[in-house]
């Protein structure tokens, strides 16, 4: 095998990557758009499995904007659920609510006022 060789071989092999990748892209997209029915899912499905170039390139130019307009919406909606999620573990942060926090673990018996003292300290002394 010669470098030339090699080279139509890894730009045959890309083609195919990025052909596969496509198919699945346009794929999940048939499956996660809500405006479609069964029956039009079931035939853009059967589109794609019988001429799958021609199939992917008609879906591309007619549904192809919706398409990204619905991965947009997805990648928003998944940021904005991250955010909240790092926002409920992280804490508010203030002085006042982990003083709280700490009397009522020391209210319900959980730490013993040495503990509540200590925990007091090093919320004021993180908030200065």
């Amino acid at each position: 095998m010669t470098f030339w060789d090699f080279l139509v071989w890894a730009f045959w092999f890309y083609i195919v990557i990025v052909c596969i990748t496509i198919f699945i892209r346009i794929l999940i997209d048939i499956f996660r758009d809500p405006e479609l029915n069964g029956w039009a899912k079931a035939l853009w499905v059967l589109f794609i499995v019988v001429v799958p170039f021609l199939a992917a390139l008609i879906y591309l130019i007619a549904r192809g904007r919706k398409m990204a307009q619905r991965s947009m919406a997805g990648a928003v909606e998944a940021q904005q659920a991250n955010d909240q999620y790092i926002r409920s573990v992280a804490g508010s942060g203030s002085a006042a609510d982990e003083i709280e926090s700490a009397k009522r673990l020391l209210d319900s018996g959980a730490i013993t006022p040495a503990e509540f003292d200590t925990l007091k300290a090093k919320a004021l002394a993180g908030q200065s």
